[in-house]
């Protein structure tokens, strides 16, 4: 694993794939509902990890739900990605617009993502994940939700 990570960033450094970049590129597969792989202009394939948000699981509650709320809202499109950096995966840290919509910020509002406070702060996130949680919109209409990071220590 550590080799995978060390080469794919290897790859981004030698290719001037830096931190902070703006990119275009189409969405070929929705992994779940905040990973995304997209093909850039040189044919090379990029998954991509939706910035300050994280869905629920596939085996989780909404789950499903948020795959599929990814897939309508990007896949098979052209899409802009703003960079924000690179995870511990060698995963590209990134938010995500088709047309006018930002990816990230409409699975907050569809309640289908927390907002990912222990990675970013960014306080239009935790606004719209608090609306969705206030008005009990997607899985903040539930008892007892449970994170993604709670729900993968189980």
């Amino acid at each position: 694993m550590r080799i995978k990570i060390v080469s794919c960033l290897l790859f981004f450094f030698l290719t001037g794939f830096n931190q902070s970049k703006t990119f275009t590129a189409k969405v070929v597969r929705v992994i779940d509902g905040d990973t995304i792989v997209v093909l850039n202009d040189r044919n090379e394939q990029i998954k991509i990890r939706l910035e300050g948000i994280d869905c629920p699981e596939s085996g989780q509650d909404f789950g499903t739900q948020a795959k599929k709320a990814t897939s309508d809202l990007c896949f098979g499109k052209q899409v802009k990605i703003d960079q924000s950096g690179i995870d511990r995966y060698g995963r590209v840290l990134g938010f995500v617009y088709t047309n006018d919509l930002c990816v990230n910020e409409e699975l907050l509002k569809m309640g289908l993502a927390w907002h990912y406070k222990r990675y970013n702060q960014d306080e239009n996130l935790a606004q719209l994940e608090w609306l969705a949680r206030n008005n009990k919109i997607g899985l903040w209409g539930m008892k007892n939700p449970i994170s993604p990071w709670d729900w993968r220590r189980m």
